[in-house]
Order: structure tokens, then C-alpha cells, then sequence
């Protein structure tokens, strides 16, 4: 089964990145804010949508936006077009 997202919707896995401190004290991304970059899973059957954003773009999109899953033991964000803040190329 694929998780396939509908109209103007992007499923987004986050980027999850641990960091290290100078120090060498390892922070989880369990202890820091959200991530707001992600790697876009699969795009919604919007055609203007569709001309914009591709499967594989890395995307930034709003603090609190979008809705989480996990599935198969990945964690997804549904977000809507309105949530895409820019695609980095």
C-alpha cells in the first residue's frame, strides 16, 4: 500500500538531523524544535501543484504546518500548498 495524497496536499518526510555540540554532547532531533525542511514523498493531484513541486524537491514549509503520520515505520507531514513556504534547489 502507498500513501497517496489527494488536491492541493504534499507528503513531506521531515528532515530528522542529530547534532553534535563542540563539546561533543549529541542533541537528538527528539529534543530540538521541528524540523521546517523536508524531502517530498509524494505529490496530490493538483496540476498546478504538480508543475511546481516534484517527488525528491526539498522543501521548507510553516513551524506548525501540516498533519503527522507514521506509516510502515516512517514518520510523514501531510502539508497543503498554502504550508510551502520555498523549494531548494
Amino acid at each position: 500500500m502507498k500513501i497517496q495524497p489527494l488536491d492541493d496536499r504534499v507528503l513531506v518526510i521531515p528532515a530528522g538531523e542529530e547534532e553534535t555540540t563542540a563539546s561533543g554532547i549529541i542533541i537528538p532531533d527528539t529534543a530540538k524544535e521541528k524540523p521546517r525542511r523536508g524531502t517530498v514523498a509524494a505529490v496530490g493531484n493538483d496540476e498546478d501543484l504538480q508543475e511546481l513541486i516534484k517527488e525528491g524537491d526539498v522543501i521548507l514549509y510553516g513551524k506548525y504546518a501540516g498533519d503527522e503520520l507514521s506509516y510502515d515505520g516512517t514518520d510523514y507531514l501531510i502539508l497543503s500548498q498554502g504550508d510551502i513556504l520555498a523549494k531548494l534547489s
